[in-house]
């Protein structure tokens, strides 16, 4: 099942007795799980009828016994069970006898990250339930996410701020919501945000720093794409999202570049790649920097810098200053 599926069917009305969620966007999955629990039990009676388990503290048992309780003066009971994927095998054996025959007043959800489809207890849940897996979202589904996003709070945004507060926040969805959130508050009455808004509420130096990064790279001047770097580091940035940030950068060189080498119009370029306007010609004189060759190359340094920094083999710090010299002491 996916996601839109399952909150479509909540909506309805049409509420199986179990459910595993799972997936790398834990953003998503606590919207949905927010909206089962809404659908399921009043605010009155959560007390009474919402039982919440982390699986790194408990053994199954509970679980069954609250799963197996009847509701309270309400037609629902919901047990969540979080952090699901960490339950021992033998609370999972324990609970496999629940999911053969759950109780039809209960929704019993898990949310995890991973799953192992080939153990029995995801078998046996395949039969009696529903696994529903939410991923995190294609770069180019940000800006929409966010467009969805602002809508849902009464607001528009224009298409560049959309995408400036994708190139300055990343692909966390959690944060993009939280920036997103004090834009909406910074415009007040008005019912759009704009590029401004963004630069005003997301903080100046990150903002300054994010572009000048890429920028500095995008023209191969090393002591400032270095200065840059050391800027956002010390203010805390993750390396991970700083790699992240560059990818997103280098991944818009590639294709501008490539829609260079066929000669397109720069209007078409602008459709082809969704970058907005406000960023496009800036990126255009930047691909002319680079050629498509170099451009690969840089990709498959990215890819060893992230498999790097995830094994721990390598400082960040200096993974991403090597990757910045490397790349602006190379030839146009």
């Amino acid at each position: 099942m996916k996601p839109k599926e399952f909150t479509t069917a909540i909506d309805r009305g049409e509420i199986r007795p179990l459910y595993y969620l799972y997936g790398d966007e834990p953003y998503l999955m606590e919207v949905a799980v927010r909206r089962l629990v809404e659908r399921l039990v009043t605010p009155d009676m959560r007390d009474f009828n919402l039982n919440v388990f982390y699986g790194t503290e408990c053994r199954g048992g509970e679980i069954a016994e609250a799963a197996a309780t009847l509701p309270m003066f309400a037609p629902w009971r919901v047990v969540l069970v979080k952090k699901a994927d960490a339950l021992p095998a033998a609370a999972l054996e324990l609970l496999l006898s629940y999911l053969q025959s759950p109780s039809p007043s209960t929704c019993l959800a898990f949310l995890g990250e991973k799953i192992d489809q080939r153990k029995k207890f995801f078998t046996e849940f395949r039969k009696h339930g529903e696994l529903v897996e939410f991923k995190r979202p294609y770069e180019n589904q940000l800006p929409a996410f966010i467009r969805n996003e602002a809508s849902a709070r009464g607001k528009g945004i224009e298409p560049a701020a959309a995408e400036m507060l994708v190139y300055l926040v990343g692909n966390n969805l959690q944060e993009l919501v939280s920036e997103l959130e004090k834009a909406v508050l910074y415009v007040g009455g008005r019912d759009r945000i704009a590029v401004a808004d963004i630069r005003a509420v997301v903080s100046d130096t990150r903002v300054n720093s994010v572009f000048e990064l890429a920028d500095s790279l995008g023209d191969k001047n090393i002591d400032r794409a270095l200065r840059s770097l050391e800027t956002l580091l010390r203010g805390g940035e993750a390396p991970l999202l700083v790699l992240a940030m560059i990818t997103r950068h280098y991944r818009q060189l590639w294709k501008v570049r490539e829609l260079l080498d066929r000669k397109t119009p720069q209007p078409e370029i602008g459709k082809a790649t969704g970058i907005a306007p406000y960023f496009l010609q800036g990126v255009i004189r930047q691909a002319g920097n680079y050629h498509v060759r170099e451009l690969k190359g840089i990709f498959a340094r990215l890819f060893e810098i992230d498999l790097a920094m995830k094994s721990g083999r390598g400082r960040p710090d200096v993974l991403l200053e090597t990757f910045v010299m490397e790349v602006c002491g190379r030839g146009g």
